[in-house]
C-alpha cells in the first residue's frame, strides 16, 4: 500500500509539473482572464437574467462589451486624420524655432540650486544645441526605453486578445469551475474555506476597482487640466495618462512634460499652474482613491496595501499590481484567523 501511494504521488506530481510547463506561457493571460471574469461576474449574471441569454451568448456579449469599453476610448482620443498630425508637427517646429524663453528672475533667488538652474536655463535659451549636447548621452537610454515600451504595448495587445478569448470560456463554464474550486478549497482548508473565498474575492474586487477607478479619474483630471491650459490633443493625452496610472510611473509622465512645454513656449503661468494642478489634484487622486478601494475591499492596513501594489509590480510586473494585494490579503486573513482561534491548525484542523 505504501509503495502504491508513493507511486501514485509521483505520478500525480509528474502530471502537475507537465501541466504547469504546458500552461506556463499562457499563465498571464489565464490570470488576467480569471480576474476579469470574477470582477465582472455580476454584470454577466445580470445580462443573463434581464436579457434572458444563454451562457454562451451572454459570454460572447461580455467579451464584446469588454473589447468595446477598452478600444472605444482609444479610438475616440486618437488623432482624427492627417490634419492632427500636421498640427502636431507644426507645434513642434514652432517651438524649436522660437527657442526657450529666458529664465524667470525669481528662479535665481531659490536657495542652493537657483543660480545653477537659472544659468543652465539661460544657456539653453541662447542656443538649443547646448541643450541637445546636454541630453545627448541619454539619447541611447531614451531610445532603449521607447523600444521597450513599444514592445511592451505590442505584447500587451496580444495578451489582452488572448485573455478575452480565455475569458469567453471562463464565462461560459464559470459555474462549473466555481463549484470545482469550492470543493478543492474545502478539502484543503476545511470549514475556513468559505472565509478564504470571501476574503480573496473582496480583495481582488477592491484591487481591480481601485486601480481602474484611479485610471479613469486620473485620465479625466489630466485631460481637463491640459484642455484648460491649452495643451494640444488633451483627450489623447488624457487616455495615455489614464493608461499609465496603473503603472508605478503614473500620470506625471504626461503632465510634467506638458507643463515644461508650456513654460518653454512662453506660457509660464499656465506651465506652473498645470504643474501644481498635476502634483496636487491628479497625483492626489492616486494617493486617495487607489488605497481607499483596495483597503476597503481587502480590509488591509494602508501599509500592506501600498507594499502589495509596489512589491507586486516589482515581482510580477503589471499583473502583480493586482496579485500583490490579493496575496497579502489572503495571508493577512490567515494570520488573523490563526491568532483569533484556538485551533491547532490554521487550515481547519481539530481543536485541542
Amino acid at each position: 500500500m505504501i509503495a502504491e501511494r508513493i507511486l501514485m504521488a509521483l505520478l500525480l506530481g509528474g502530471v502537475a509539473v507537465g501541466c504547469t510547463v504546458v500552461l506556463y506561457p499562457f499563465l498571464s493571460a489565464l490570470l488576467w482572464a480569471a480576474i476579469l471574469t470574477y470582477t465582472t461576474w455580476p454584470v454577466y449574471e445580470w445580462m443573463r437574467g434581464q436579457l434572458r441569454l444563454g451562457r454562451v451568448p451572454a459570454a460572447g456579449a461580455m467579451v464584446a462589451v469588454t473589447a468595446v469599453v477598452v478600444v472605444l476610448p482609444l479610438a475616440l482620443a486618437a488623432p482624427g486624420g492627417a490634419s492632427d498630425v500636421n498640427q502636431l508637427e507644426k507645434v513642434v517646429q514652432d517651438w524649436l524655432q522660437a527657442g526657450l524663453p529666458d529664465a524667470p528672475p525669481w528662479l535665481a533667488t531659490v536657495p542652493a540650486i537657483g543660480s545653477t538652474v537659472s544659468n543652465l536655463w539661460n544657456s539653453w535659451a541662447a542656443d538649443l544645441t547646448v541643450m541637445v549636447s546636454f541630453f545627448r548621452p541619454y539619447f541611447g537610454i531614451l531610445a532603449q526605453f521607447g523600444l521597450g515600451l513599444l514592445l511592451g504595448l505590442a505584447n500587451g495587445v496580444l495578451l489582452f486578445v488572448l485573455a478575452l478569448f480565455v475569458a469567453f470560456f471562463f464565462y461560459a463554464s464559470g459555474d462549473v469551475l466555481a463549484d470545482k474550486i469550492h470543493i478543492i478549497l474545502h478539502r484543503i482548508a476545511g470549514p475556513r474555506a468559505d472565509r478564504l473565498i470571501e476574503v480573496t474575492g473582496a480583495t481582488v474586487r477592491g484591487v481591480v476597482y481601485g486601480i481602474l477607478g484611479t485610471a479613469v479619474v486620473q485620465g479625466i483630471l489630466t485631460a481637463l487640466g491640459l484642455w484648460v491650459s491649452g495643451v494640444p490633443r488633451p483627450a489623447l493625452l488624457g487616455v495615455v495618462a489614464g493608461g499609465l496610472s496603473v503603472l508605478p510611473i503614473g500620470a506625471p509622465v504626461v503632465w510634467i512634460p506638458a507643463s515644461l512645454w508650456l513654460a518653454a513656449s512662453g506660457h509660464m503661468f499656465w506651465g506652473i499652474a498645470l504643474f501644481v494642478y498635476g502634483a496636487v489634484i491628479v497625483s492626489g487622486a492616486d494617493t486617495l482613491i487607489r488605497p481607499y478601494f483596495i483597503a476597503r475591499g481587502a480590509q488591509l492596513p494602508f501599509l500592506l496595501t501600498m507594499l502589495g501594489v509596489l512589491g507586486g509590480a516589482i515581482g510580477f510586473g503589471l499583473l502583480g499590481i493586482f496579485l500583490g494585494p490579493a496575496l497579502l490579503g489572503v495571508g493577512f486573513a490567515l494570520v488573523n484567523e490563526w491568532a483569533s482561534r484556538s485551533d491547532s491548525s490554521v487550515l481547519g484542523g481539530p481543536r485541542e
